[in-house]
């Protein structure tokens, strides 16, 4: 009998698909129910979407959270009732080709950092249970409020005219949370210009890479692919600072237990978590003598509590 496979697999999302359609495609090839996402795309956005399979599904909640990196092209010159091409116009056209690269820089420099950003109305973000793009579409006036947003690279990468329109490539590092659809609208805004997002690709979440992602084809395309997973201990060392426990320790783990440990935290090799720039104690990966992950801790006084236990066949 085959096992339940357990990991992490990293997705390059094809155009005009939803997130949800890949993650239903993956359970097929799979043949497992358990599979889930750390954050969606719009079905006109393409790039990296992570997913957890398995036990994998557990550690989505310490990938949700991490920075991401997009590659966008901003149509200036109108505007949109879902801040992308995919909605209707707004108003009358204006001519941006006539904005200088000082002014745009001028506007850019006011959408980096750590910004108040007021989510597009499309978003999926809910008021009083109902998604605010289900309250759009049938009609209500939907108010968001803003909500912190951290934007680290906002760079214009190239530009070209189109008629009256100004298209700007742009790379953008920014928060989980972020919308860079928004970003788009309130630039186009504070030129005066209107402004709207034409493509979208998503090319890194924390640090994963698009370029580590693989395609998965959609129904009709072919089921034999090959769909490797990356194992819980290596997603979980990259974004986790980890810590070694003997077998006592191990066993207390898997029986919910708290623990004492002297060893030394090693950190995590890439950026620190955002708890930890806050200065709040992030979870820890506790890898065993193998270096298998045996649980997700949380620090309680001078004790370490499982927040994650991992089932021994699940751990790798």
């Amino acid at each position: 009998m085959t096992s339940a496979p357990h990991g992490i697999l990293l997705v390059d999302k094809a155009p005009e698909r939803t997130s949800h359609d890949v993650v239903a495609r993956v359970r097929w090839l799979l043949g497992t129910k358990k599979v889930g996402h750390a954050g969606t795309l719009d079905p006109m956005a393409t790039g990296l979407l992570v997913l957890g399979v398995g036990q994998g599904t557990r550690l989505l909640t310490y990938l949700v959270g991490l920075d991401k990196t997009y590659e966008a092209t901003i149509r200036l010159g109108r505007a949109t009732t879902t801040d992308d091409r995919e909605g209707e116009e707004l108003g009358e056209v204006v001519d941006a080709t006539a904005l200088s690269e000082a002014e745009i820089e001028e506007s850019l420099g006011a959408l980096r950092g750590d910004i108040e950003q007021v989510p597009s109305t499309v978003s999926a973000i809910k008021i009083d249970g109902k998604r605010a793009y289900a309250r759009a579409r049938a009609g209500e006036d939907v108010q968001l409020a803003a909500r912190p947003v951290r934007i680290s690279r906002f760079e214009v990468t190239g530009r070209a005219t189109d008629g009256p329109h100004l298209d700007l490539d742009a790379v953008i590092d920014c928060s989980s949370g972020t919308y860079v659809r928004a970003l788009a609208r309130d630039l186009g805004a504070a030129r005066g210009v209107g402004g709207h997002l034409t493509a979208l690709r998503r090319t890194a979440v924390g640090p994963f890479s698009v370029q580590d992602a693989l395609h998965v084809p959609a129904r009709g395309e072919g089921d034999d692919v090959e769909l490797p997973l990356h194992g819980l201990r290596e997603i979980a060392s990259r974004v986790l600072a980890t810590l070694r426990v003997d077998a006592e320790q191990v066993e207390a783990l898997g029986s919910g237990r708290r623990i004492r440990s002297t060893a030394e935290v090693a950190p995590t090799p890439g950026p620190l978590p955002r708890a930890a720039q806050a200065g709040e104690e992030p979870p820890v990966a506790a890898l065993d003598a193998a270096g298998r992950l045996i649980a997700i801790l949380a620090r309680d006084g001078d004790s370490w509590r499982p927040a994650l236990v991992v089932p021994p066949p699940a751990r790798c």
